[in-house]
């Protein structure tokens, strides 16, 4: 399929352009300078480094690597800010939606690059067939992917022979260089969450990363070390003990803590963060994080910043049940209908009686409501699709339920970047992308989960001031 030249870009393709072009150059310049003046020296030479690819035109790949704090996030928005003031186009991505509402202008990497759900490694992007994506990617200048560590290293594979395939026409050499000439920026802390390999070992994990592609060979690394938390938020008289607390998070990242070991070692938690010996641990944790709880749940600030954490979804729905019960109010049921796809039910070998209705409303899925949702008004929910990411509306994003009716349930956005906001959500068809199951499922249910608890991995990207952290099986799978 040839692609339109560049001087002749079409009405559709200046939609999708309208997003990068539509910055106030005025105002980004002066947005840019007052950023700039803000960055430590640490964070000005990876800025400058950077900033030296795109002037040259020439491509390069770059690694942000900094645990949290260190202000990769201010780093990105002062890199987006100087290209933007220069009328230039910067397409600002994140591995997943909570993530993306940190950045300026930012989408989740699926749905920038439409890539595909199941990837493997001969995988490319339908960018290739979408013309007006192409034009966009063509008249990019620097592509800016945070929290990357988390996607599979065949999301960056597949990317780079996408972009090779849509510039080759523009440069002959692209197809030469990685990403196709592109300057690339990813970001992110390799001792947090990795891919997720379901009943992976931790060889499998390590090697779905993206330190284990052969991309990595042409990666920059530019590290950032300086916590930045500790010098901009933190009270002076806390410092020490902040500063104490930091330094041992990066050890038991860094797999230091203790001394030298095989991988293998007992971490020793200080008793001051234990709920100590109790008949009950898990209600004194609830007290802890959630305290005077029928008190404040009208305050919608009162959930934004706390959140119990557990490793596994099933841990995660006890606790909320456990909520349910003495959260005040009336209980609301939605049940889920459920289905086989009708590309299943055809084909020798299938047996319909072996997939009843019941047997559907009993599967739990990863990423899929269950069957029977129950909720009472207040609660906390979690958003379980991306419907409008614009608006703050996407996986990951937290809610506080309004009002409830038979067909609709009213919420308020309590996270990320429009809080405050109400909208109404209706039921939604959702498939299960795990390639595993044996018939592919169709589920009809409102797409939220209650989310007094969540998972380790939902809270990534998500700020937090009072956590609890409820571990009743060990939580470390890589190395």
């Amino acid at each position: 399929m040839p692609f339109p030249d560049d001087d002749s870009i079409s009405a559709s393709t200046n939609r999708f352009m309208n997003e990068e072009l539509a910055y106030d150059t005025h105002h980004m310049t002066g947005e840019f300078e007052r950023l700039y003046s803000s960055l430590t020296n640490e964070q000005c030479s990876v800025f400058n480094e950077i900033m030296e690819a795109v002037d040259a035109k020439n491509g390069g790949v770059f690694f942000v690597y900094g645990y949290g704090g260190t202000g990769k996030t201010f780093l990105w928005k002062t890199l987006s800010a100087s290209i933007r003031s220069k009328s230039k186009i910067v397409l600002s991505v994140a591995s997943s939606g909570i993530a993306s509402l940190l950045l300026e202008g930012g989408r989740t990497a699926h749905s920038r690059f439409l890539i595909p759900i199941n990837l493997t490694e001969d995988s490319t992007y339908s960018i290739t067939n979408n013309p007006d994506v192409c034009n966009l990617i063509k008249q990019t200048d620097l592509i800016i992917w945070d929290e990357a560590p988390m996607i599979h290293k065949h999301a960056f594979e597949a990317l780079d022979r996408s972009l090779k395939d849509v510039l080759k026409g523009v440069n002959r050499d692209s197809t030469r260089k990685p990403f196709g000439g592109k300057v690339v920026v990813f970001g992110g802390d390799f001792r947090q969450i990795l891919p997720v390999i379901q009943n992976g070992s931790r060889s499998d994990i390590v090697n779905a990363s993206l330190c284990s592609s052969h991309l990595w060979s042409s990666c920059k690394v530019l590290k950032l070390t300086k916590n930045m938390r500790l010098t901009v938020g933190c009270n002076p008289s806390d410092f020490e003990e902040a500063s104490q607390f930091a330094n041992w998070l990066l050890e038991v990242g860094e797999g230091t803590l203790g001394g030298d070991n095989d991988g293998n070692s007992v971490i020793e938690i200080p008793n001051d963060l234990l709920i100590g010996d109790s008949a009950d641990p898990l209600s004194e944790l609830i007290d802890f994080v959630y305290p005077a709880l029928l008190d404040n749940f009208n305050d919608i600030s009162y959930f934004q910043e706390r959140a119990i954490l557990a490793p596994l979804n099933e841990i995660v729905q006890d606790i909320n049940d456990r909520f349910l019960t003495f959260f005040p109010g009336e209980e609301i049921e939605y049940l889920s209908s459920d289905s086989i796809d009708n590309s299943e039910t055809v084909g020798p070998g299938f047996d319909q009686a072996l997939h009843s209705p019941d047997f559907l409303n009993g599967l739990k899925l990863s990423g899929i409501p269950n069957h029977k949702l129950v909720v009472k008004v207040g609660v906390p929910v979690m958003l379980l699709r991306n419907i409008d990411q614009k608006n703050g509306l996407c996986n990951g994003t937290r809610l506080q339920i309004i009002q409830c009716g038979r067909r609709f349930i009213e919420v308020k956005v309590i996270s990320g970047t429009n809080i405050g906001h109400c909208t109404y959500l209706t039921r939604s068809t959702l498939t299960p992308t795990d390639k595993k199951l044996p018939i592919k499922l169709k589920r009809r249910q409102f797409p939220i989960a209650v989310c007094f608890a969540m998972t380790i991995n939902k809270s990534q990207g998500q700020s937090l001031a009072r956590v609890g952290i409820y571990l009743r099986h060990p939580v470390f799978t890589h190395d």
